[in-house]
C-alpha cells in the first residue's frame, strides 16, 4: 500500500512537471520538460550517492578502523538479505545517520561520530536498520527521483520568466503555475512521500533488529 500510495504521489509530480511544460510551450514545451526530467532523474539514479557522500564530508572507513561499526552494518544487512553496504564516517558531532546509493548492490551507509559516541549499542543498532531499511525499500532511489524533479519545476519556474511577453493564450497561466501552484503542490507531494517511506523505513528497521523500542529511543 505504501509503494502504491509513493507511485501515485511521484507520478503526480512527472506530470506537475510535464504540464507546466505544455503550459510554457505547448507540445514543443511538454516533450522538452518530458526528455530533461528523464534526463535528470538518469543523473539522480547515477551519481546521486556520490553528491550526498561528499557533500556531507563523509569518509570510506575500514573494518580495522571502525570493528564494531562495520560487524553491526553487516549483521543488520545479513538479517535483510541485503549485500552489506559501504560503512561510511562523518567527523561532525550532531547526530545524523543515512543511506544512500541507487540500489542494495551500490549502497553505502554513513553515521556521524556524534551519533556513534551518543547512542548506545542496541539504539545505534536499530537506527542502521532503519537506513538499511531505506535500502530493502528502494527509497534511495525514489527520494533522488523526487528532489530531481522538484528541482526541475524550480528551474522551469526561473524559464517562465522568459515567456512573461508570449502571445500564448497560456502563457499568464503558465507563469502563474510555475511560480505559485507548481512550488507548493511539489513541496506538499515531496512531503508526503518522504513521510510515507520514513514510517515504511520504521516498520523495517523495527522488523529487521526485532527492537522497536531502541529505534523509538534513537530517533
Amino acid at each position: 500500500m505504501a509503494m502504491f500510495k509513493t507511485t501515485v504521489l511521484l507520478a503526480a509530480l512527472m506530470a506537475l512537471f510535464i504540464g507546466v511544460g505544455f503550459l510554457l510551450g505547448g507540445i514543443p514545451g511538454l516533450v522538452i520538460a518530458f526528455v530533461i526530467g528523464l534526463g535528470m532523474n538518469f543523473f539522480a539514479y547515477w551519481s546521486s550517492d556520490k553528491v550526498a557522500l561528499r557533500m556531507a564530508g563523509a569518509k570510506e572507513v575500514t573494518p580495522e578502523q571502525q570493528p564494531h561499526l562495520h560487524r553491526t552494518v553487516a549483521e543488520v544487512a545479513a538479517q535483510a538479505g541485503l549485500p552489506k553496504p559501504k560503512v561510511y564516517v562523518i567527523e561532525n558531532d550532531a547526530p545524523n545517520a543515512f543511506a544512500t546509493g541507487r540500489n542494495p548492490a551500490h549502497a553505502a551507509v554513513a553515521v556521524t561520530t556524534g551519533i556513534m559516541r551518543i547512542l548506545t549499542e542496541r539504539e545505534l543498532r536499530a537506527v542502521i536498520g532503519h537506513e538499511l531499511g531505506h535500502v530493502k525499500n528502494r527509497d534511495i532511489l525514489i527520494s533522488s527521483m523526487v528532489a530531481t524533479i522538484a528541482g526541475a519545476i524550480s528551474m522551469l519556474a526561473f524559464i517562465s520568466i522568459f515567456f512573461r511577453n508570449s502571445r500564448s493564450p497560456y502563457a499568464f497561466l503558465a507563469i502563474i503555475v510555475a511560480w505559485v501552484i507548481a512550488p507548493i503542490a511539489a513541496g506538499i507531494i515531496q512531503a508526503s512521500i518522504s513521510r510515507t517511506r520514513e514510517f515504511q523505513a520504521d516498520r523495517t528497521g523495527a522488523e529487521l533488529t526485532h527492537d522497536p523500542a531502541s529505534l523509538a529511543t534513537a530517533l
